[in-house]
């Protein structure tokens, strides 16, 4: 694929793997919108890059989901491509009961509800574009979950399987569906979480990262990993079962 000449949406991209992306498809000669919930984070990552158009948006709200396909398709018609990187992660102890999972974020609204909304109103306007993509950010928990972190893994589970179904259903349409799959890297993500488990440094910075991804869009692999996350697309269930078992195994 083209990784340069593109217009790109990145959803999240104000800091983390998102922010990374929006560097990388921006050095690469991009026009690059990325949105977030958080407008000082944006302005923060449009002070370094003033070529960043910023929205704010939280995507998990329908109202929001409607209002950032609208204001795309009216300020941006060469858009073609749509990377959905924004999630959330928690630790939730569902022996404690229901009150974990309620008291915060919805994690199934934030990493699955919202991407497939998002592909759903998008799609219609990227049919026909030249080199017209989605990119889809899962997680190697959707490939050997996480005990601590069940919703999320599932969560990512479920969009390895929608990336999945929508790269068929969309060749017809000549739209490329990309999945990106992460290991551990060091962002922002599920802070609280890390804290406890004594500031969990997984020693991969999102550039580091991003730099491989950047690769494998170029070269149109699909399911995009690295590390071990390489390993894990390509693993038999047995091998799947073994890797779970071994990181879980304090649990």
């Amino acid at each position: 694929m083209e990784i340069s000449g593109n217009t790109v949406l990145i959803t999240g991209g104000a800091t983390g793997i998102g922010y990374a992306m929006a560097e990388a498809f921006l050095a690469a000669g991009n026009e690059v919108i990325i949105c977030g919930r958080r407008k000082e984070k944006l302005l923060e990552a449009q002070k370094k890059h003033p070529e960043f158009h910023i929205k704010v948006c939280n995507v998990a709200e329908e109202a929001n989901q409607k209002k950032l396909a609208d204001w795309i398709t009216t300020n941006f018609s060469n858009l073609n491509i749509l990377v959905n990187n924004a999630g959330v992660q928690r630790d939730i102890d569902f022996t404690k009961g229901i009150t974990e999972f309620l008291a915060g974020e919805s994690e199934i609204k934030i990493n699955l509800e919202a991407p497939i909304v998002l592909c759903g109103l998008f799609i219609p306007y990227l049919t026909g574009k030249k080199e017209a993509a989605i990119i889809n950010v899962s997680s190697g928990l959707g490939f050997v979950p996480a005990a601590r972190m069940p919703v999320y893994s599932a969560t990512k589970a479920a969009l390895h399987a929608f990336s999945m179904a929508l790269r068929h259903q969309l060749l017809k349409l000549g739209i490329k569906v990309f999945e990106v799959v992460p290991p551990a890297v060091d962002t922002e993500l599920n802070p609280e979480g890390r804290a406890k488990r004594g500031r969990f440094k997984a020693n991969l910075s999102p550039e580091e990262f991003v730099a491989s991804v950047m690769k494998g869009i170029k070269d149109d692999v699909f399911e995009i990993g690295y590390g071990m996350t390489e390993g894990s697309i390509k693993a038999s269930r047995a091998e799947l079962d073994k890797s779970f078992q071994q990181m879980n195994s304090r649990w």
